[in-house]
C-alpha cells in the first residue's frame, strides 16, 4: 500500500513498499541518480549524478556499497609476515598386536608414513618383532627379481621393423647382419654411463679347452679391447683398417691378436677403447650393407680366424654371439642384469652352433677326444647316417638333427640314436664355455656315448 503523494511537492519520506514490506525504489525519481551507477569492475559511474562527487550523496561521505567483485587478497609471503609454524603431527600410537599385523605390509613398503614410523620405532624395542621383520624383508627380496633398466631386446627390432615398413631403406642391412647390429648397440648402451671404477672392474673370460675349463683375467676395458681385435678379423676381410695397426701378432687367431694388443698397451685399456670399438662396429654394418651382393648375395665370402674360416654371414653371427656373451661377463662384473637377445636372433645363433657341431665333433675324434667311428658303417657325403636329435627349448628354440659319423653326412630321423633337450640360454652358455659339459642341465635319452661327445663338442666351440 503506497503513501500519499502531492503532485507538486512530494513528501519528506517518500517511498513505496511491496507486498512483503520491502522498500521499492523503482518509482523514486533521482535517487539512483544521486547514488550513481557502478560498472562491472566495481567502479562508480558518474553519468547520472547531479553534480555529486565520489562521495555518497555529494556530502563527502565514503561510499558504503562494497564492490561487486572483491579485490585479490595479498599472500602471506608478499605481506612480509612470518609464515605460521607447522604443527608436528602427533605420533601414531598402536597396540602391540596391531603393530605385529603391520609387519608384512611394512616389509612390502605398503604402510603409510605414520604406520611405518610407528612400526620402526617398535622394532627398536621389541626383539621378537625385529627378528620377524628381518625374516619378512629377506623373503620379499627373494620374491622380487631384480629387473633390468634396459628395454626389451625385442623392442628395438619391432621399432626398426615398423620404421622400415613406413620408409624402406635405400641400402638395407642384410638380415644376417642384424643380430650383430643389435647386440653391439645393446652393449654400447650398457657402457655409456660407466665410470672409471666400472671400466676397471675385474672380469674373468672363460672358455672350454682341450684340457677342460680355461680362463683369463682382465677388466671391462680389456673385454672391449678383445672384441675390437677379434671383430677386426671381419673388418680386414672386408677391406677395413686393422685395429692392431702396427702391432704384430704371432698368429692371426683371436687369442693371439688379443694378447698382442694387451701387451702393446703401455697402460691397461681404459674407457678410450670404447670409441674405436663402436666406430668399427658401425663400419662393419655399413660395409656389409653396401657389399651385400658379395659372394652371390648370401655373404659367402670367407673370413679367416687363423686355424679355421667362416662365411661372412656366419662370421657376423659369430661376432653377435661373442658380443652378447661378453656383455653378460661385463654385466656380471658390475652386478647389473642383462637380458638374452631377442628370440629371432637367439635362434640364428643356436642354428650356427648346431651347424658347426659335426665339424667340431670330427676334429675331436681325430684328436682322440671323442669316441671313434670304427666298426660302424662309413657314410658317404650327402647320405643319411647316425644322428642325435638336439632339442632346444624356450626362447629361440627348435630341433636339429646332428650327424655323428661324418660332417658331410645328413642328419636323419630314421637313424636317430639319441635325444638331448636343453634350454636355449643354457645351450648358448654351454657353447660359450661358461657351463662345463658334465654340469649342463640337459635331458638325455639314448646312446650315452653319443650324447657325451655332442655335449663336449658344443663346449669346444668356445674360445677366448
Amino acid at each position: 500500500m503506497s503513501g500519499a503523494h502531492d503532485e507538486h511537492g512530494g513528501s519528506d519520506e517518500y517511498s513505496t513498499f511491496g507486498e512483503h514490506g520491502e522498500r521499492d525504489e523503482r518509482d523514486v525519481p533521482g535517487e539512483r541518480g544521486e547514488r550513481g551507477e557502478r560498472d562491472v569492475h566495481g567502479e562508480r559511474d558518474e553519468k547520472n549524478t547531479d553534480g555529486g562527487s565520489e562521495a555518497y550523496g555529494g556530502a563527502g561521505e565514503p561510499d558504503p556499497t562494497p564492490p561487486r567483485i572483491p579485490l585479490p587478497r595479498a599472500s602471506v609471503e608478499d605481506g612480509g609476515r612470518p609464515l605460521p609454524a607447522a604443527r608436528p603431527a602427533a605420533p601414531l600410537v598402536l597396540e602391540h598386536h596391531v603393530l605385529t599385523s603391520l609387519l608384512g605390509a611394512w616389509a612390502l613398503a605398503a604402510c603409510s608414513q605414520e604406520e611405518a614410523t610407528a612400526v620402526e620405532e617398535h622394532l627398536g624395542e621389541c626383539g621378537a618383532c625385529a627378528e620377524e621383520a628381518l625374516r619378512l624383508r629377506d623373503a620379499v627380496g627373494l620374491l622380487q627379481r631384480p629387473e633390468s633398466l634396459d628395454l626389451d631386446p625385442a623392442l628395438r627390432t619391432r621399432v626398426l621393423e615398423g620404421c622400415l615398413e613406413r620408409r624402406p631403406p635405400r641400402i638395407p642391412v642384410p638380415e644376417w647382419a642384424t643380430p650383430y647390429d643389435a647386440e653391439t648397440a645393446r652393449l654400447d648402451a650398457l657402457l655409456q654411463d660407466f665410470g672409471d671404477s666400472e671400466w676397471h672392474a675385474p672380469v674373468r673370460l672363460r672358455w672350454f679347452g682341450a684340457d677342460g675349463t680355461a680362463s683369463r683375467r682382465t677388466t671391462v676395458a680389456g673385454v672391449i679391447a678383445h672384441l675390437l681385435t677379434v671383430d677386426g678379423l671381419v673388418g680386414v676381410s672386408l677391406g677395413l683398417p686393422d685395429p692392431l695397426g702396427e702391432i704384430t701378432s704371432p698368429a692371426p687367431a683371436p687369442a693371439s691378436r688379443t694378447e698382442a694388443y694387451w701387451r702393446a698397451s703401455h697402460y691397461p685399456p681404459t674407457r678410450a677403447v670404447r670409441a674405436p670399438w663402436r666406430e668399427q662396429s658401425h663400419a662393419l654394418v655399413r660395409t656389409v650393407a653396401f657389399t651385400g651382393g658379395t659372394g652371390g648375395g648370401s655373404g659367402r665370402m670367407p673370413v679367416s680366424y687363423g686355424d679355421f674360416a667362416l662365411p661372412l654371414r656366419d662370421a657376423m653371427l659369430d661376432r653377435a654371439f661373442e658380443c652378447w656373451v661378453h656383455a653378460e661377463d661385463i654385466a656380471e662384473a658390475v652386478d647389473y642384469p642383462y637380458e638374452p637377445p631377442s628370440p629371432r636372433h637367439l635362434n640364428r645363433m643356436i642354428d650356427l652352433a648346431a651347424r658347426m657341431l659335426p665339424g667340431v665333433l670330427a676334429e675331436r675324434r681325430r684328436a682322440g677326444l671323442a669316441a671313434p667311428a670304427g666298426g660302424r658303417r662309413l657314410v658317404a657325403a650327402g647320405e643319411p647316417g647316425r644322428s642325435l636329435r638336439l632339442e632346444i627349448e624356450g626362447s629361440g628354440g627348435g630341433e636339429w638333427l646332428i650327424p655323428l659319423d661324418s660332417p658331410a653326412a645328413v642328419g636323419s630321423a630314421e637313424h636317430e640314436v639319441a635325444h638331448v633337450a636343453l634350454d636355449g640360454v643354457e645351450f648358448c652358455r654351454l657353447a660359450a664355455g661358461h657351463v662345463p659339459p658334465a654340469e649342463a642341465a640337459a635331458g638325455q635319452v639314448g646312446d650315452r656315448e653319443a650324447i657325451r661327445d655332442v655335449l663336449f663338442a658344443a663346449a669346444s666351440l668356445s674360445r677366448m
